[in-house]
């Protein structure tokens, strides 16, 4: 009796959601993928920035014999090119999005998904509870709801939809929560599309990562147009420079990031006054036009400043509630998968991947992939995701 082919449920068409749609359609797979905005949605949000990583790391195999398929002409960059975010996109996303069509469907947010007549508590470890088909309950933006059957479900949504917030302890400062329409959280276009709402104002810029280096080196080059550009930079380490060098990073890229902003964190002459063991205790808005007042303390007493902007880089968390009825277990500590969270913990290269077990989740033929997989850590490359995806048909393509 022949196999039949399991019917599959991609979510997010970013790029793993769009690797696991390869790989779907090589193998001859029934599949959909839902994206609730546009292609790549948050690629597109922050595509200003140039990637770390070169072109070569950031497509496949896979890929590009279904887009040079679709498209026989298509020239793509040097494999050794670093590329925008927006570049890859018109590059690689959107042409491999067309080459899937019209298994993509955008415009359809997934709202829940659970298992046909189960609950989350009902046959704990059963076979039998891999037999009933997943409900995927989906929302068009007119508000119209609809269900979706599928058998096995890839969660490739990642988690940059979902701020983390500023105030100690992961909590929002006071007044956060009421000012937060009125903050940016992501990477802004500083020397873009948004210049004219930094140009010659006052910043405070709460973060010590990738994301908040990358805001005050803009600002900073901002500050050569504009002398009246200031980014007041607070983060909780206690490092006298704000990022740790990897010892011979191979992405030459974000080696450079970190020596820029280590730099400017340790000088006053570009208008950037970086204030280490610092964290935010309250921000009030104070009005269109009129900026925001905001409490911080670090290692001496409290201070008060008044700013024209407030940009939170502190990074992203996964989106839990999807899930909510399903038997998904969880890291403690990072929201990730428990599975590949411990492996993760136990050490070595975080940049690899630990194997289809590390997938595998107490909800049969459910996985969590790529950015969503590494729950709240910030380490995950697209390479470990594009091996997870390799990974994961290799099983469903078993005998």
């Amino acid at each position: 009796m022949a196999k039949v082919s399991p019917r599959i449920a991609i979510l997010g068409a970013g790029p793993i959601g769009l690797e696991a749609g390869a790989h779907a359609k090589a193998l001859g797979f029934p599949f959909t993928i839902f994206e609730r905005g546009r292609i790549a949605e948050y690629w597109q949000r922050w595509g200003h920035v140039r990637l770390f990583s070169p072109f070569g790391m950031n497509s496949t195999p896979a890929g590009r014999s279904l887009i040079k398929a679709h498209k026989h002409n298509f020239a793509f960059p040097a494999d050794d090119q670093c590329i925008t975010g927006r570049e890859h996109v018109a590059a690689y996303l959107a042409p491999l999005a067309e080459a899937l069509a019209p298994a993509v469907q955008l415009e359809s947010s997934v709202v829940q998904i659970a298992r046909q007549g189960l609950l989350k508590e009902d046959l704990p470890g059963d076979p039998k509870r891999g037999r009933k088909p997943f409900r995927i309950l989906l929302r068009d933006p007119k508000g119209r709801e609809r269900i979706e059957a599928a058998d096995v479900i890839l969660d490739c949504t990642g988690t940059f939809g979902h701020h983390r917030w500023m105030g100690e302890g992961g909590i929002p400062a006071l007044g956060e929560m009421a000012a937060e329409p009125h903050i940016a959280y992501g990477v802004e276009d500083i020397l873009g599309e948004r210049k004219n709402l930094y140009l010659n104002k006052s910043v405070l810029v709460v973060g010590a990562g990738y994301s908040a280096a990358t805001t005050v080196c803009q600002l900073a080059q901002l500050a050569s147009e504009g002398n009246l550009t200031w980014a007041y930079w607070i983060a909780r380490t206690e490092r006298s420079q704000p990022l740790s060098r990897i010892a011979g990073d191979p992405l030459k890229e974000r080696e450079r990031l970190a020596v820029r902003a280590n730099t400017l964190a340790c000088r006053t002459d570009d208008n950037v006054e970086y204030h280490p063991q610092t964290i935010l205790e309250a921000i009030e808005f104070l009005g269109p036009d009129k900026g925001f007042r905001v409490t911080v303390r670090g290692p001496d007493k409290p201070k008060t400043w008044e700013v024209d902007r407030v940009i939170g880089n502190v990074g992203y968390s996964p989106d839990r509630q999807l899930y909510r009825e399903l038997q998904v277990q969880e890291c403690f500590a990072s929201f990730g998968p428990l599975h590949l969270a411990t492996k993760l913990r136990g050490g070595g290269d975080v940049d690899s991947t630990r194997g289809i077990d590390a997938l595998r989740s107490p909800e049969p033929n459910f996985f969590i992939l790529g950015a969503k997989s590494y729950g709240r850590s910030s380490r995950f490359l697209l390479t470990v995701g594009f091996e997870q995806v390799r990974e994961v048909f290799s099983t469903l393509a078993a005998p």
